[in-house]
């Protein structure tokens, strides 16, 4: 055997020994994130005024014991406020991770860039110009999303979508979106300011059954999207020429991710209002536990759902009084959106 034979064979050797190292990382740090996602989700369940243990809360869900007042408070009062949570964070969770990755950049999140303000925008006109509640509230937000997202990929299009101008334009339409929702609420009467305040504040278990079907209709459709198309994500992530050559059609495969994020905040910013910081920490929290096997979207979206289902602990249980979702979520992220643009801007990467 030669030595340049030889010498391949190790090269081969040691990209599979650091796939297989990957692999195992992401699939361990996966499963935990599962299991905490799942212990949080019980525990939503147990605590509140009617405390309830643990083997009481899986046996209402399983259906392995009857009695009916533990069902009532588990599957009437209790499962849908988990259910929301778990699904607007699994939401928020993958849309972040996929904004950051497409736009390289970790302030493209969707509340930074202007997708959740045009949910908020629609949301808060329909309150105050025509009286809208509950479903027509959330059509209204996911109409805005929508639509603000175009406008600002309309906007940015330029022979492509640069990131970076993507995010500066994002901005810029968010604070105009900012200060339709300031003049909205100046015009209003004060029960639909109370109840469009109340709204942007952002919190679980208020939207219907309806509402909280379509988001988990857009997850189960969604979601598998999203992870078979992380390998054009990666590619898109080192740059259009890297992914040219590696087959990637670039407009087309950008477009698709930016749609599935951009439905699926739109679904749970119509069902919980605009939860902040969410999307934001949660990719870059999956990505510390994964290491070397960064980049997943399975992960990040279960770290957007512990987040959001711990945050509503907290909000209803820890705190001395009841508060919205969005309350403990913006108090959570902003110190860590102040660390990251003084750590990028220290290492060069402000921009």
């Amino acid at each position: 055997m030669s030595a340049a034979t030889a010498e391949r064979i190790d090269t081969l050797g040691a990209v599979i020994s650091v796939r297989r190292h990957r692999a195992v990382r992401a699939a361990v740090v996966t499963t935990a994130l599962a299991l905490v996602v799942f212990t949080l989700f019980v525990v939503t369940m147990m605590v509140g005024s009617f405390r309830l243990s643990a083997g009481e809360v899986l046996g209402s869900l399983l259906r392995t014991r009857v009695d009916p007042a533990v069902d009532f408070v588990v599957l009437d009062l209790r499962l849908p406020i988990a259910m929301s949570a778990l699904a607007v964070g699994l939401a928020l969770g993958t849309a972040g991770t996929v904004f950051q990755q497409l736009l390289r950049n970790p302030l493209a999140a969707p509340d930074i860039v202007g997708v959740s303000t045009g949910a908020s925008l629609a949301a808060v006109s329909s309150i105050v110009l025509f009286e809208a509640t509950g479903l027509q509230i959330c059509l209204a937000a996911l109409a805005g999303a929508v639509l603000g997202a175009l406008t600002i990929y309309l906007l940015t299009w330029r022979q492509g979508v640069n990131g970076y101008r993507f995010i500066l334009v994002g901005i810029g339409i968010s604070a105009l979106f900012e200060s339709g929702i300031g003049y909205l609420l100046t015009r209003a009467d004060l029960r639909d300011a109370r109840e469009a305040v109340h709204w942007l504040t952002g919190t679980v278990g208020r939207a219907g059954d309806r509402e909280q079907y379509a988001l988990a209709v857009s997850l189960v459709v969604l979601l598998p999207v999203a992870v078979v198309l992380r390998r054009q994500l990666r590619a898109l992530e080192v740059g259009d020429d890297t992914a040219r050559a590696l087959g990637v059609r670039t407009e087309l495969a950008r477009f698709a991710l930016l749609a599935i994020s951009v439905v699926l905040v739109a679904g749970a910013t119509a069902v919980a209002g605009p939860i902040a910081f969410v999307a934001l920490v949660a990719g870059p929290i999956a990505n510390r536990l994964l290491g070397p096997a960064t980049g997943g979207v399975i992960a990040a979206a279960l770290a957007g759902a512990a987040l959001l289902l711990a945050a509503d602990l907290i909000a209803t249980q820890l705190s001395p009084i009841a508060l919205p979702t969005g309350v403990v979520t913006g108090a959570l992220g902003a110190p860590y959106l102040l660390w990251l643009i003084v750590s990028t801007n220290r290492e060069g990467a402000g921009a």
